[in-house]
């Protein structure tokens, strides 16, 4: 590494009276920065079926049921073992009805035995299948616990029909019309082919993730990792994860990290942005802004006589945007009209490409900053000789991974800021555009501090303290920026009231 030490001039964040902040290992000061009360668990496939397992098992125990007919009614109650036991103590017969489950009297097993043999007789008497209304030997004729007899053969079509289907073959039932037995997997391994049963199998995985509460599998492309909310029975907070492979996503609603706005403002922000998406649509239909206070205004009654709320209070008509003090009709085409609302037209795209622009720039910042992370991780691990030189250049390095990392949350959060601001209340811009000006602010001389060591810059080298003298400014100006961008999460969690 390139010594690197700091410029005097600039930087007035600091009081030099301050005490030094004593450097440990990258790891310690990666643990002081960006800790978090852990609130999820990222988990394997098998991690996954080992708990579908056990919840199964748990169950099956709880109302004395054989593990297949135990998914069947976990499945229909979101994998909660909660809400089947509220449910199947209060109203089994109800439950049993609703899932497909045959009286406790009924034969839960899908098997029907082979008779036994009479003396004298040389073999047991066929069954006819009633789809292909053949004669099968009593050991081919399977049930779904009901009666309803049909061949091995005609169960692996059905089966395979349903299984193409897609993951709605979990809630199949007898292939009688008037019959709602369900099938439980436990007769779909014994006819099926291996194909089949595999595939079934992978329809049920997923369905403990994507019908549970509080689970998600990451959206990430290739990725079959599955994140776990641990703050309570069922997802009831916006909380960015960060899976394994790297990829961070909101565990409520599955879009990318969007912390610190809400699930709906990158609803409509990303609707906003698609020209073919029907929300865009509605929105360009019905909302304007006020001609005084550019406020945006949804139409929703007949009339067209519109009235900004307060403290604006402005009245206008919808059609023309004229005051409506003195309007009477906005039928004859006037040049004065078109004229407005061609400059009107123009203000409101302007005012969405002021949005769209910083957005997709700090965007483009953050993609840059993570391929610097990226090769300076790559550099760390060529230190590894063990000496005390690669020792320190490991440490060094460490540190400005440590800004690095803060760079990343700072950009993707300042982004999402600006997707706010476009649908935030006029009397909120004040406050959102001092937050915004704070924080890139901080950024900024984060990201061209840390940078300055990358491309070799002397900018931040000299003075007395040299090398050391750098570090220590960088430490304290990454762990400022993060409590700074901290602060501001916290107020958008209240929607900046």
């Amino acid at each position: 590494m390139a010594p690197i030490g700091d410029d005097e001039k600039g930087y007035s964040d600091f009081d030099d009276e301050e005490d030094p902040i004593v450097l440990e290992s990258d790891d310690d000061m990666a643990t002081v920065l960006f800790a978090r009360k852990q609130k999820y668990k990222v988990l394997s496939v098998d991690a996954v079926r080992a708990l579908q397992a056990e919840c199964i098992a748990g169950v099956a125990d709880l109302i004395q049921v054989p593990p297949s007919l135990a998914a069947i009614v976990l499945r229909h109650c979101h994998w909660s073992a909660l809400v089947v036991q509220e449910k199947w103590f209060s109203d089994e017969q109800g439950l049993r009805a609703a899932v497909g489950l045959l009286p406790p009297t009924g034969d839960p097993v899908a098997a029907v035995a082979e008779p036994k043999r009479k003396k004298g007789k040389s073999k047991a008497k066929k069954l006819t299948c009633d789809l292909c209304f053949d004669a099968h030997p009593p050991g081919q004729m399977r049930s779904a616990g009901c009666g309803h007899l049909y061949c091995r053969v005609c169960w692996r079509g059905y089966v395979r029909a349903a299984v193409e289907d897609g993951a709605r073959c979990l809630s199949l039932r007898c292939p009688e019309p008037s019959c709602s037995a369900a099938v439980i997997r436990d007769l779909v391994d014994d006819v099926a082919d291996e194909e089949d049963k595999q595939r079934y199998a992978g329809f049920a995985l997923r369905s403990y993730v994507e019908e549970s509460k509080s689970m998600r599998w990451c959206p990430a492309p290739g990725c079959g990792l599955a994140v776990e909310y641990l703050g309570g029975e069922s997802l009831s907070e916006q909380l960015d994860v960060v899976c394994e492979c790297g990829h961070g996503f909101c565990i409520l609603c599955a879009e990318e990290s969007h912390l610190p706005v809400p699930c709906r403002t990158v609803r409509e922000w990303k609707a906003k942005n698609s020209s073919e998406s029907e929300s865009t649509n509605w929105v360009l239909a019905n909302t304007k802004l006020c001609p005084k206070c550019r406020r945006p205004i949804e139409k929703n009654t007949g009339c067209n006589h519109m009235t900004c709320r307060d403290p604006c209070g402005h009245q206008f008509c919808w059609i023309c945007l004229a005051d409506y003090r003195g309007h009477t009709t906005c039928n004859r085409y006037e040049v004065d009209e078109i004229e407005a609302r061609q400059t009107y037209a123009r203000a409101s795209l302007d005012r969405y490409m002021h949005y769209y622009e910083r957005w997709v720039a700090h965007e483009h910042s953050r993609q840059r900053a993570s391929e610097d992370m990226f090769e300076l991780e790559s550099a760390r691990e060529g230190y590894v000789d063990g000496s005390a030189a690669a020792e320190e250049a490991q440490r060094q390095l460490g540190f400005l991974i440590d800004a690095y990392r803060q760079i990343l949350e700072g950009r993707r959060m300042l982004r999402w800021t600006y997707a706010y601001g476009y649908y935030a209340d006029w009397d909120k811009l004040n406050l959102l555009q001092c937050l915004q000006g704070e924080a890139e602010g901080s950024l900024e001389r984060l990201h061209g501090m840390a940078e300055a060591e990358r491309t070799g810059s002397e900018n931040y080298y000299g003075g007395d303290g040299g090398v050391s003298s750098y570090f220590d400014r960088l430490t304290k100006l990454t762990k400022q920026t993060h409590d700074y961008f901290e602060s501001m999460a916290e107020a958008f969690q209240t929607d900046l009231d």
